[in-house]
């Protein structure tokens, strides 16, 4: 595709300015600072590319509220758009069934899954429409959140045989409902992690007691003299 725009006399300067008149889904940049702001960590998984979504993300201010981009390289090189594959496809091929050859979102959202859990996180939230989104569906965990977008391929492949993901399945049609149905889970999320941690606190504290009984009636047990 960008060798036939380059070949058509297309410069950087028009292909930055066609991406920026690209409508984003109703809602979804307040859907994005909402979740940031309740304490999520954003990532991007995208069969798209590096400049197509940086570009997008700066013309709407919203680069800040990612970690993570994890997409196909593109860069400028004299002038042209350079898009190149997330996989080496060539030399070391993924071996998905599901996924294209340059990108399998399944083995990346593996690492991401990974490396979050290592640091103690334990949900995710999964937001897509492709059919590409098929496979990392299927590697999330009963804890975890699947927001397909109704009537795109996402959809249809999971309702074909919900059964297949562990994860919890929540539709949505356009940005209002998108934006309703992600922050009520998140606040329920946060209202259940937050009650769970109260209750680890509690349970904590009744052990100790239990096994440190201190009397009103007995003396503070002191120190022991230590002889030279």
């Amino acid at each position: 595709m960008m060798k036939e725009l380059h070949s058509q006399g297309r410069t950087i300067e028009e292909i930055v300015e066609c991406l920026q008149r690209a409508p984003l889904i109703p809602q979804i940049i307040s859907t994005i600072k909402s979740a940031h702001a309740l304490g999520c960590e954003l990532k991007i998984l995208s069969d798209a590319n590096l400049f197509f979504i940086e570009t997008i993300l700066k013309h709407h201010g919203l680069m800040d509220y990612f970690s993570e981009i994890n997409t196909n390289p593109g860069f400028v090189d004299e002038g042209r758009l350079r898009i190149f594959p997330y996989h080496d496809f060539i030399s070391c091929p993924h071996g998905c069934d599901l996924c294209p050859p340059n990108m399998c979102k399944g083995f990346v959202i593996e690492k991401i899954r990974a490396s979050a859990f290592a640091e103690g996180k334990k949900r995710f939230f999964y937001l897509g429409d492709g059919k590409g989104d098929y496979c990392p569906s299927l590697k999330l965990g009963g804890n975890d959140y699947v927001l397909p977008r109704k009537n795109y391929p996402l959809w249809e492949l999971i309702s074909n045989n919900p059964s297949l993901l562990k994860a919890n399945i929540y539709g949505w049609s356009n940005g209002e409902e998108l934006e309703q149905i992600l922050i009520h889970l998140l606040e329920k999320t946060i209202v259940e992690e937050t009650s769970l941690n109260n209750s680890s606190a509690m349970i904590s504290n009744d052990w100790k007691f239990q096994t440190m009984p201190i009397s009103n009636h007995e003396p503070t047990p002191q120190a022991l003299p230590v002889q030279n």
